[in-house]
């Protein structure tokens, strides 16, 4: 299956779409994103040696975090 690969700044873009704002966050969450696909890319072997960063989004009930 070819899935599109996308860098840090087109995720932030196409998260531009939707939030307004929250220039740190989109980053953050874009970078992360990037990050989980290109560990996912790994030999079988070698995802065990790179650890996964979690990413923990907090804030009040109705601003956005999912």
């Amino acid at each position: 299956m070819d899935v599109p690969t996308y860098s840090p700044r087109e995720i932030v873009s196409e998260l531009d779409r939707f939030i307004v704002g929250q220039g740190d966050a989109k980053r953050a969450v874009a970078i992360a994103l990037r990050n989980r696909w290109r560990r996912q890319q790994l030999p079988e072997g070698m995802r065990e040696e790179v650890v996964p960063k979690n990413i923990l989004m907090i804030g009040p009930t109705g601003c956005g975090k999912t």
